[in-house]
């Protein structure tokens, strides 16, 4: 089967969907079938490479006036269109015909600008383009969704038929597994940690959903509760954001709290196979890949009692209301005291996700498409 993948725009920085797409040309490459990944180039996006200001208005053009030549070329090639991302569903306007689904990884920009997430406010631009994907949505073929959660807020958001909606799980990325010890201990000295003393984990970005001042909350809340000081709080992801520095000052952490950016995958590795716990309180998630990717390193996760999380987390995680840093911390607490105990039913837990699992459950959705194109449920 000839697949024809369509990956972002380098210059939006979707570093997930870069991974996705790498993740989606190699396992269908070793499953026997042809795959070309095409994505936007940065033409005039190159002249300001950003994805805001003035280069989210050339790479529009990139993405709206050059792009749609190269696609519709690039179609007499392949037998099915797999778009990787939903944020790319206007691309569908191209595939009336042709056998093709969408990857929806979540509802959050669409949701913002319907209003139904007033801390994430959206500009008349913004609106109009998340318009214009939740248009090429409801015109897909069909949509795979990455958990029960997202898919549930597509179909009520977007109004479309269950029978043009599955739930594909996202997989376990292969990189990630328990690393030597003696390796990951040499790989977080040089970030700076050491590995002898006990540190709590968070990884994730600056998007309002992350709650990454809920993270810094609870660990303040649990540097109080325990006897323990030597504990400290790793942070992976963005640089924090003023309102987070403040707090850090303000509670008199900055010796107990760092800030990690710009970690390798190797070195994300080491640190989920020595940090005691990684905390993932996030208030919302399309599915949470550090979850899994935390449990298949050993590493004991405690995230938010909310779906997808606990939906991801199965019965090896342990669970918190996101927005009660105190009583989250008690948890914490007491979450130390059974770590064996998770970091097995974590390793267990993570095997659910397999990526042989998610890339026979996407081509058996291939088959179908391309048997049944002019048999598919329409909106009217």
């Amino acid at each position: 089967m000839n697949v024809l993948l369509v990956g972002n725009y380098e210059n939006d920085l979707h570093v997930s969907m870069n991974r996705y797409a790498a993740f989606m040309e190699k396992g269908l490459v070793q499953a026997g079938h042809h795959v070309k990944t095409v994505r936007p180039q940065d033409c005039f996006g190159q002249l300001r490479p950003s994805y805001r200001g003035l280069g989210k208005w050339l790479g529009y053009i990139d993405k709206f006036g050059i792009f749609p030549l190269v696609f519709r070329s690039a179609l007499r090639w392949a037998d099915v269109v797999h778009i990787i991302d939903q944020g790319n569903s206007v691309y569908t306007k191209y595939l009336k015909s042709f056998p093709h689904l969408v990857t929806c990884h979540d509802l959050f920009a669409i949701r913002s600008a319907l209003g139904e997430i007033p801390q994430n406010p959206t500009r008349w631009t913004g609106r109009k383009l998340q318009q214009m994907i939740l248009k090429g949505l409801r015109e897909a073929q069909h949509i795979v969704c990455v958990s029960d959660a997202t898919r549930k807020d597509l179909l009520r958001v977007a109004g479309i038929p269950e029978c043009r909606v599955s739930r594909v799980y996202n997989s376990l990325a292969s990189g990630f597994s328990l690393m030597d010890q003696r390796e990951a201990e040499n790989r977080v000295r040089k970030l700076f940690i050491d590995p002898s003393q006990p540190f709590l984990l968070h990884v994730g970005g600056n998007q309002w959903y992350k709650n990454r001042l809920g993270v810094l909350r609870i660990f303040s809340s649990f540097r109080k509760l325990s006897q323990d000081r030597h504990f400290t709080l790793v942070m992976v992801g963005k640089p924090w954001t003023s309102e987070m520095r403040r707090f850090v000052a303000e509670q008199g952490m900055r010796d107990v709290a760092v800030e990690l950016t710009g970690v390798a995958d190797e070195d994300l590795r080491a640190l989920y196979s020595t940090a005691t716990l990684m905390l993932f309180p996030s208030l919302q998630e399309g599915f949470g890949w550090p979850i899994i990717e935390a449990q298949a390193c050993g590493c004991p996760v405690l995230t938010s009692d909310r779906s997808p999380m606990n939906e991801v987390g199965g019965n090896a995680a342990v669970y918190c209301d996101p927005e009660e840093p105190e009583s989250a911390a008690v948890i914490v607490k007491r979450a130390l005291e059974n770590l064996p105990s998770l970091r097995e039913s974590g390793l267990v837990n993570a095997s659910r996700f397999d990526s042989s699992v998610t890339i026979n459950s996407y081509l058996l959705l291939y088959e179908k498409l391309c048997a049944n194109t002019s048999g598919r449920c329409y909106v009217s």
